[in-house]
């Protein structure tokens, strides 16, 4: 079994959920992550978790920092209490498209990664067109104390994931990693540890080669999963046993048993 560990499942495109969940099964994926990116998100997340495949996350996206400022460490703990929520996102920093000020933007992730550390939940980072400051308050905020990160849709510099590596962190593929001119990130993806790695849609952004340019899908983490293991010259299973064993050393809430559940 493979899991989608980063998707939005509350967007319109998967209305129609019992078809998005059932493609899923047919493509072997097991579970899936969906994931908060404003308050608004929160409660809608949640009710997803309904289903037993299903985990989510809690946090405010880099891009609504300057809208949520508002968000406090206690709220964000009070929502991540739900037994269904195992992560802490997804947060970080954003400057290409700098929807929010650097300032608010930094001090919300700091925020959270506070709530990762406190509860041992997994930080959740998206970082774009940022990597100096990521990696400068991934270590500084370590060296406080250490948190569980995951490093989601990776398409930065090896620097940067070697630095998150460095720190104890694990990386998340998704479908850009199936994109023509993404050589570089394939070459990251064949000498990052496999011990580190998972695999992610982020749908329905981003659909992976063959359906590239459509709405994304879980189910598509197999596109990705297929090209780890073409990149590494192993067997798909063996992405699959090493991605899920990742996942579930990683979001330590969810429990060992839930797949063959």
């Amino acid at each position: 079994m493979l899991i989608d560990s980063h998707c939005h499942l509350n967007y319109p495109d998967f209305a129609d959920m019992t078809a998005t969940l059932n493609a899923a099964k047919d493509a072997g994926i097991g579970l899936m992550q969906t994931i908060s990116t404003k308050r608004s998100d929160f409660a809608e997340v949640k009710a997803l978790t309904a289903h037993g495949c299903i985990y989510g996350s809690i946090g405010i996206h880099p891009h609504e920092a300057e809208t949520h400022m508002d968000v406090t460490e206690a709220e964000l703990t009070q929502e991540a209490n739900h037994p269904k929520i195992i992560g802490i996102g997804e947060t970080g920093l954003d400057y290409y498209y700098e929807h929010s000020p650097r300032k608010e933007q930094q001090e919300l992730f700091r925020r959270h990664i506070n709530v990762s550390r406190k509860l041992n939940l997994p930080l959740i980072v998206h970082t774009r067109d940022a990597e100096e400051d990521t990696a400068a308050i991934l270590a500084e905020e370590t060296a406080k104390g250490e948190f569980p990160f995951l490093l989601h849709c990776f398409s930065s510099s090896r620097a940067l994931g070697e630095k998150a590596l460095e720190l104890g962190g694990y990386i998340s593929f998704s479908g850009i990693l199936t994109f023509k001119k993404a050589d570089e990130l394939r070459e990251c993806a064949r000498n990052f540890p496999l011990e580190r790695l998972l695999v992610e849609t982020d749908a329905p952004y981003l659909a992976p080669v063959p359906h590239r340019g459509k709405s994304n899908t879980p189910a598509y983490t197999l596109h990705t999963a297929e090209m780890l293991a073409e990149v590494r010259g192993i067997a798909l299973d063996d992405v699959a046993r090493a991605t899920t064993e990742n996942f579930f050393r990683l979001f330590t809430k969810v429990p060992r048993n839930q797949l063959a559940a």
